[in-house]
């Protein structure tokens, strides 16, 4: 304890052992560092507006694998939804005529289904009742919900062809006025 004491005391030693941590500590975090760009592209995923929209693949209800990422390059509108959820019934027709009036021009629909809330059943009958046609993604797990801080349904984001949020609404329903004029906005940025 005595030679503790000592240590601290002595002023010169002290700053040469702080110093040597601050070293060692600069270079852990230099050596053990990822780079962004190597994860995200440079961007950090976030399920905010201005970020990156966080990368998943699902199943479609007609059984093929669909990722996110694959997307890159289009106006997507990421819906999240249930088939229990009134909200999610009222804007579903909407986004079905906005998704056959834009999708020529570059706009996918991805209807993510918190299937760990809803059943297979009812997803199936709710997809005939509207007749959609774009793709109805089942998150079974609810990895999707989660990673998207899911905290109403249903919640929509709009993601740039860059695969960027740029605008996130949040329960429902959502106005066919707001649906096209925010799905317009994304394609005016056509390269």
């Amino acid at each position: 304890m005595e030679k503790f004491h000592t240590l601290l005391q002595d002023t010169v030693r002290w700053s040469l052992v702080v110093i040597g941590a601050a070293i060692l500590g600069g270079l852990w975090i230099w050596i053990s560092a990822v780079p962004a760009e190597a994860t995200t592209g440079g961007l950090i995923p976030s399920p905010r507006e201005g970020f990156l929209a966080p990368d998943f693949t699902l199943k479609s209800l007609s059984g093929d694998e669909i990722s996110l990422s694959d997307m890159r390059g289009n106006a997507i509108v990421l819906n999240l939804w249930a088939s229990w959820c009134p909200p999610c019934r009222a804007e579903m027709p909407a986004l079905q005529r906005v998704y056959q009036e834009n999708h020529a021009r570059g706009l996918e629909v991805l209807a993510v289904n918190m299937t760990a809330q809803d059943s297979l059943a009812d997803v199936e009958a709710f997809v005939q009742e509207f007749n959609l046609t774009f793709p109805i993604l089942l998150d079974t797990s609810g990895e999707v919900g989660n990673a998207y801080l899911m905290r109403a349904l249903p919640t929509t984001f709009f993601i740039d062809r860059e695969g960027v949020i740029q605008r996130v609404i949040v329960g429902g329903p959502m106005s066919e006025v707001t649906l096209q004029s925010t799905v317009e906005q994304l394609l005016e940025d056509v390269p």
